[in-house]
């Protein structure tokens, strides 16, 4: 038998067995080997191979197949384990959501988006998704600040992980002046094209220059801000029971302000009441007569002022306390 013979009778096959475990059949080994002549070694050759394409395919396709042993059957079947690639629409929603947070300087932004379609995106897709972003990739305004700090906010997630106190020299909005602290981190956010780090203070001469501070409330700092920081080798503990709940902090804060805790109660006049609930997820409306809301909500700080004043006339606060 030629050299050319035998290539082209694996090649045929190759593709009996592939044909079989892509349209669900069970392929047994020793059948294979009698159907085909061959011995049995040759066949499990030719699973590894096709396990090998499928491997190579992923890359392509996204999807993740592989050639599994069914022992009940006695025989190979194709499983898909899972879909590893984000659908056109998926990627694409996740892009616009980045370009809009105009959270990253322009050369993070570019490389984020540049990955993120190559590695989530079947590779006959990319140009879809690129052409629908290019444009506004390209107009693309960085925040003011300039300042690349991925770095910095992951190793400050790891003490956060791991309770440890970080030392920090930070720049004040107020004044500009560069402040030391000592602090216990608990969580990061995002808000308003800027990411932050709470966290709560120990150091009780520093407590005495806030308005508002106690063991219940954390401090908020914008990571940009953070001009030097040192991890400590120092660990903080928290009760169980105490712990900071990240998720419930969040539904009470208005642009990052910090401050005590607070009910609010207003009416509101506006066409969108939903947007009212989406902005205050901790928002109940009480009532409702004539298209006038009347609406209750807990919060945090002094960020809630802000939003309804931003409201005009369609706001009339109640009470705040």
């Amino acid at each position: 038998m030629t050299e050319d013979y035998q290539g082209s009778d694996k090649i045929d096959r190759v593709l009996g067995i592939y044909s079989k475990l892509m349209n669900g059949y069970i392929v047994n080994k020793a059948e294979e080997a009698q159907n085909y002549g061959v011995n049995e070694r040759s066949i499990q050759r030719d699973i590894e191979d096709i396990r090998s394409y499928m491997d190579k395919e992923f890359t392509e396709t996204g999807t993740i197949n592989t050639v599994v042993y069914d022992r009940i059957n006695k025989g190979y079947r194709l499983e898909q384990i899972f879909d590893m690639k984000l659908s056109n629409s998926e990627i694409l929603a996740i892009c616009k959501i980045l370009l809009d947070s105009r959270a990253f300087t322009k050369k993070e932004m570019t490389g984020m988006l540049s990955r993120l379609i190559d590695c989530c995106v079947p590779k006959v897709n990319h140009k879809d998704v690129n052409d629908l972003i290019q444009n506004e990739e390209y107009h693309y305004i960085e925040p003011r600040h300039r300042s690349e700090f991925i770095d910095k906010m992951w190793d400050i997630g790891k003490a956060i992980r791991e309770n440890k106190y970080i030392d920090i020299s930070y720049q004040r909005t107020k004044d500009k002046a560069v402040v030391r602290r000592k602090v216990k981190p608990v969580s990061l956010m995002f808000s308003e094209y800027y990411f932050y780090v709470t966290a709560f203070i120990d150091d009780e001469n520093v407590k005495e220059d806030f308005d508002v501070l106690n063991d219940a409330y954390p401090t908020i700092y914008r990571i940009d801000r953070i001009k030097k920081y040192k991890i400590l080798d120092e660990h903080f503990h928290i009760p169980y029971a105490n712990r900071f709940e990240e998720g419930e902090f969040r539904k009470r804060i208005q642009f990052m302000y910090g401050g005590k805790l607070q009910r609010v109660r207003f009416t509101y006049s506006g066409n969108s009441v939903e947007a009212v609930l989406d902005r205050l997820p901790t928002a109940v409306i009480e009532s409702e007569q004539d298209g006038i809301y009347t609406i209750s909500a807990e919060v945090f700080g002094k960020g809630i002022e802000m939003w309804l004043r931003s409201q005009g006339d369609m706001v009339k606060i109640i009470e705040m306390r």
